[in-house]
């Protein structure tokens, strides 16, 4: 299943930049968004491999940064095998690579492994890598198909990364500690 993805506040982290390429991965923030917004994740027949609600998450981020006085561009990915980042081609990444360097800053809609890929690539420019979305734990959801062709995730359930658990439940622990001693 993929991962459940939240926003962060990317408007506050691009206060004197001009320009952003925003850089998403198709995958784990687009059916994250479809979650959240409880829409298909995708219609296949009115727009073939594209989501959607996220395409209109981005559209609504671009909007967001034109009103600070940031320009972007989205850097697109039409190929099915392109739909995680981490995972892209050779190929994809001299193209971001490319891309990248004509701005300011990268903002990465994915996981932290979708972000370490482009910090990889754009180390070498003066490009500034933002991050988009962090992970909230693994999605637990059932995949459904309904008239039209629609595809939807249905009965989710968040399930907390290990460590994020462990840490959780540790802080639990030591507050409910503190209030006995108080």
């Amino acid at each position: 299943m993929p991962l459940q993805l939240n926003d962060l506040d990317v408007v506050s982290q691009v206060q004197g930049l001009s320009s952003a390429l925003i850089v998403p991965c198709n995958m784990c923030p687009a059916v994250s968004v479809a979650v959240r917004e409880q829409k298909p994740f995708m219609q296949l027949l009115r727009s073939f491999l594209k989501s959607a609600p996220f395409e209109q998450h981005i559209r609504a981020l671009q909007s967001r940064l034109k009103a600070e006085g940031v320009k972007t561009k989205v850097f697109k990915s039409h190929l099915y095998h392109h739909w995680f980042l981490c995972m892209w081609t050779s190929g994809q990444r001299k193209k971001l690579q490319k891309y990248a360097k004509q701005y300011e800053a990268v903002i990465v809609l994915g996981c932290e492994s979708a972000t370490e890929t482009v910090r990889q690539l754009i180390e070498s420019t003066d490009c500034r890598v933002i991050e988009g979305m962090e992970v909230a734990g693994f999605m637990n959801a059932k995949l459904r198909f309904h008239l039209p062709c629609n595809v939807s995730f249905e009965d989710c359930k968040i399930i907390p990364i290990s460590q994020q658990k462990k840490e959780e439940e540790s802080n639990d622990h030591h507050s409910k500690a503190d209030k006995r001693r108080a």
